[in-house]
């Protein structure tokens, strides 16, 4: 989830308490601490008590409370606590939240821990690194990465004629769209059988959608139009990390934009003011669409689902070629804490490749060091799950980008998402709306 959004958490979930410790020598000294550690999935927090566990055999003064916050209040409780100094010792970061953190010195800079301890930084998937420095200073190490992907019901597409040997190859372009937007129109059938490509099909009545694409996904668009705006010729901003200037008024987002309004003027995806607060999840959980873009996050839940016949397929190669964002998370330290030796003990082992491989073996997550992410895809064929699409989009030359690392990340989405909502919705045009917010977002900077 990087910038991800997991929907299906609940709001609150159950504190659970792992002992472990960290003990001796350069690590830490002094009688038994207690750190507590923050994330906001909740199913990801057993493979960590396996971690923690790991910690304790290795290190016996330190317990670690582990916790899960749903995404919706995680953030604006951090927001809180980090300014009345009642952070977690220890929190899961995202890179769109991370930057406002540093700037406010409200991180620990751990570049001479990360230096002290000779962490390798090349054994991490490559691009993941260099996004958590600022200014020099390190605020993180890399704990996964995931790709987008397009999970399709093969029910559904058997009962198109679809042959899915195609998905791999599929290709897009905001004209047409391409093969890809043919097998959206094949796999949308009307409450009197039609299909999206028969005579007289029934735009206004569909029993179930091509396509129900994630609209809420603000300024960075991860699971929705970024992969398909980038592969058009978009990118975000003069420079990332910390670039000063966005590009949202570039055409070819408009473009990009406008086609995915078009998908739901022709029927082929739901309404965004019927599916927006539900999101395309719910949509496909009820039966009422054959495909929705994701996250690797989503690999498991999906691919397990007993009630629907999922499979998973790359993003289509646009213009540009195929393209998708690889994003990950870390492991950030609160600057204000009293442990700072035992939290980075903690933070340096969950990227370590004990932590990382344990990870794996879980499939919760492909994780960051490259031997581990090999040890989940392995994991993830042996329980009968191919993933291969999402490691082939991370492998492949130039395939990858990495979503905007910039201040006023909670601002800039407020802006974006209202404006490119307002498109979707059928009430402004994308040549228009996405300018004029644009012109706002790169105020925020001067």
């Amino acid at each position: 989830m990087s910038s991800r959004k997991t929907r299906a958490l609940l709001a609150l979930a159950g504190l659970v308490t792992v002992t472990a410790a960290c003990g001796g020598g350069a690590e830490a000294g002094g009688g038994p601490v207690t750190l507590n550690y923050v994330m906001w999935v909740d199913s990801q927090v057993p493979a960590y008590k396996q971690c923690a566990d790991a910690f304790t055999k290795k290190n016996p003064n330190i317990t670690v409370k582990l916790s899960s916050v749903a995404w919706a209040q995680y953030w604006q409780n951090l927001t809180t606590q980090v300014v009345s100094g009642t952070a977690p010792d220890v929190f899961r970061d995202s890179v769109a939240y991370y930057p406002q953190f540093a700037k406010n010195n409200q991180l620990l800079d751990i570049s001479e821990y990360v230096e002290r301890d000779k962490v390798d930084l090349n054994q991490y998937q490559k691009g993941l690194t260099d996004v958590w420095v600022r200014d020099g200073k390190r605020y993180g190490l890399p704990l996964d990465w995931d790709t987008i992907g397009v999970f399709y019901d093969k029910d559904q597409v058997k009962k198109a004629g679809l042959d899915t040997a195609g998905f791999a190859n599929w290709t897009w372009n905001p004209q047409d769209g391409g093969t890809f937007e043919q097998a959206i129109a094949a796999l949308t059938v009307d409450k009197n059988g039609k299909k999206g490509t028969d005579p007289g099909f029934d735009k206004d009545n569909v029993a179930v959608y091509g396509i129900a694409p994630d609209y809420n996904t603000g300024a960075l668009g991860q699971t929705g139009w970024a992969g398909f705006a980038a592969a058009n010729g978009f990118k975000y901003l003069d420079k990332n990390p910390f670039g000063s200037k966005y590009f949202y008024d570039d055409p070819k987002l408009a473009e990009t934009i406008d086609w995915f309004a078009g998908l739901i003027k022709k029927g082929y995806a739901p309404p965004y003011d019927k599916q927006s607060a539900l999101g395309g999840d719910a949509v496909l959980q009820g039966g009422k669409t054959a495909m929705v873009m994701a996250g690797s996050w989503m690999a498991k839940p999906y691919l397990d689902n007993k009630t629907l016949n999922l499979a998973v397929a790359p993003l289509p190669a646009g213009p540009q070629g195929r393209k998708t964002p690889i994003n990950g998370v870390s492991d950030a330290i609160y600057a204000g804490t009293k442990h700072k030796e035992e939290a980075w003990q903690w933070v340096k082992f969950t990227a370590s490749s004990e932590c990382q491989d344990l990870i794996a073996a879980t499939t919760e997550v492909l994780p960051a060091i490259t031997t581990a992410s090999e040890k989940a895809l392995a994991a993830h064929e042996a329980a009968g799950r191919d993933v291969k699409p999402f490691v082939e989009e991370a492998n492949a030359p130039d395939g990858t980008f990495l979503l905007p690392v910039t201040d006023n990340a909670d601002k800039i989405n407020e802006i974006m998402d209202t404006a490119i909502s307002s498109v979707l919705l059928g009430t402004a045009d994308a040549k228009t709306a996405l300018p004029a917010a644009n012109t706002e977002v790169n105020a925020l900077f001067q």
